[in-house]
């Protein structure tokens, strides 16, 4: 059936397709950065030119299924079925699947170096660990599979006083982006490892900050643990804390080149993974000058696939504690010149209930152009649900808005 109904120089056509095979075309064309439509043209095209003797498709269960093409291009179809003996539904869950078989999913892109982000503040309680996980959540998602994403980075719009002027900021259906991910819990209080349901790792075996010391006890593969969700498959790794780190410094204090300690740490085990966050502890001690130094721009390294992610909140003593952290990242820019670059700021547990406080405050850091938001995450409840569950935010509940504003801050700092 056709509509009068178009979308540019299309018309509507209304039939009947498997409900698998539409959701695989669904994900397959934004795979391909196609409209489903484009794909539907493209595969009944394929379809006309081949042969009648096409293997048949199970279409049981078919339901209806919606799509535009070309003027004429349906009745043409249509001929084309009846000439060879079909039904229309099979005739387009043919053409469905031929175009599906000559466009399998594209290999996910690797970056060229590891990228490095360390995501840090000296004041504690902003949320550094919950951006960490979330974020290397969003970045391990399932490439099969379509997640809702706010693409939107107009931020401003949550300073409208008036919702009803303001327009939602759009949801689009995007693929996951199927990166190789390891999760580093640089913090002694191990707040990361238990939020994602695992064990610190015991005093008296190996840790982080034995290979840091250059007494590591074994290979630091063999401390990594996977984060069992199947929407992240093998994809996403944590290095558990160990309340060894409170000591770190003190053992720092006597190594050499001790800046580049946790670089020699982790150099091992990089190949395995494309990105690597660190979740630094609220220090401004030798600890956070070897997450800096590793998240520098190394030779040869695009700027801005590594560095450094500041996590703050919408208040006055945040800002107080930005200062101080940027202040000891120039110092280490300027005495070891080195590149540091800043990725963005991420403004956590947003509220603006909250009144003028938070959005003032908010305003402010937009204002900041180097390093510029990059991330504006709700202070909502399903993260606090997730940390009780001891579950990841983004399996818990992948649709809530946290969930949804951590896939975009995934992307922009990504691009």
């Amino acid at each position: 059936m056709t509509s009068s109904e178009t979308n540019s120089d299309r018309e509507k056509v209304v039939t009947k397709l498997p409900g698998a095979l539409r959701q695989e075309l669904k994900v397959r064309a934004a795979l391909h950065g196609l409209a489903m439509q484009d794909a539907v043209e493209a595969g009944i095209r394929v379809w006309q030119g081949r042969g009648a003797n096409l293997p048949s498709v199970d279409t049981a269960g078919a339901e209806s299924y919606a799509t535009f093409l070309p003027a004429g291009a349906w009745s043409e179809f249509r001929e084309d079925c009846k000439s060879r003996g079909l039904s229309l539904t099979q005739g387009l869950a043919q053409a469905v699947t031929l175009w599906l078989d000559d466009n399998p999913p594209p290999a996910v892109k690797r970056p060229d170096t590891v990228r490095r982000l360390v995501v840090c503040n000296q004041k504690g309680g902003v949320g550094k660990t919950a951006i960490t996980a979330g974020l290397g959540e969003a970045l391990a998602e399932d490439p099969t599979r379509l997640v809702p994403v706010r693409v939107s980075k107009h931020f401003a719009a949550l300073l409208d006083e008036d919702a009803s002027t303001t327009d939602p900021l759009a949801l689009e259906d995007l693929p996951g982006l199927g990166q190789r991910v390891l999760l580093v819990d640089f913090d002694p209080q191990g707040h990361l490892t238990k939020q994602l349901g695992q064990e610190p790792l015991v005093m008296e075996g190996d840790s982080l900050t034995n290979h840091m010391a250059g007494d590591a006890k074994g290979d630091l593969r063999d401390l990594v643990v996977a984060v069992d969700e199947d929407r992240f498959g093998d994809r996403l790794h944590l290095l558990p804390a160990c309340t060894d780190a409170f000591l770190l410094d003190v053992r720092l204090a006597a190594v050499r080149a001790r800046e580049g300690a946790l670089e020699r740490a982790l150099t091992a085990i990089e190949d395995d993974y494309d990105v690597i966050l660190i979740d630094c502890p609220p220090s401004l001690g030798l600890s956070m000058d070897a997450a800096s130094y590793y998240g520098r721009r190394r030779s040869g390294e695009a700027a801005g696939n590594s560095g450094v992610l500041i996590v703050v909140q919408a208040e006055d003593s945040s800002a107080d504690a930005y200062g101080l952290l940027t202040s000891q990242i120039e110092d280490m820019r300027a005495d070891l010149a080195l590149d540091i670059d800043y990725l963005g700021l991420v403004v956590n547990h947003y509220d603006a209930r909250r009144g003028y406080i938070a959005t003032s405050s908010l305003q402010s850091w937009m204002d900041i152009k180097d390093p510029r938001v990059v991330g504006v995450i709700g202070d909502l409840k399903e993260q606090k649900e997730a940390v009780r569950a001891k579950r990841p935010l983004l399996a818990y509940s992948p649709r809530c808005e946290q969930s949804v504003a951590l896939r975009a801050l995934s992307r922009e700092i990504s691009k």
